[in-house]
């Protein structure tokens, strides 16, 4: 289903009784299709662990269990308010010292917000 089924519904039924055929419509209804709210937001990293050694790249990634779209991504690190960036994914190029901290990703419909357990990157 989509949030686009919602609507009124109603079917027409026939018979042919020889020699008349009858045709009735059944009573409508209203169907209403709800979204899901984004929920078990969860973040992966590569390479594993969030373990990164200085000058390298980090590949960080966040999957949503259950939501219905469209969903929104944003990216952040402890203590800093900005977002670091949007989609399912971030990429940290020639990390350095001031990169080790922790992260979390936050998912929105437009409605609501999960947001994910932290991950702490360690620059090795």
């Amino acid at each position: 289903l989509q949030l686009s089924h919602s609507g009124r519904y109603s079917c027409r039924g026939w018979a042919k009784f020889w020699p008349t055929e009858k045709f009735w419509w059944s009573a409508p209804v209203t169907v209403t299709v709800h979204g899901v709210p984004p929920s078990g937001v969860s973040l992966s990293a590569q390479p594993p662990r969030g373990q990164v050694a200085l000058g390298d790249s980090l590949a960080l990634s966040c999957a949503v269990a259950a939501g219905t779209g469209p969903l929104s991504f944003s990216w952040h690190r402890e203590g800093s308010g900005a977002s670091l960036g949007t989609g399912p994914h971030l990429e940290l190029h020639d990390v350095g010292d001031n990169d080790s901290s922790q992260y979390r990703c936050r998912v929105s419909d437009g409605d609501s917000v999960a947001e994910s357990d932290p991950m702490n990157v360690t620059v090795l």
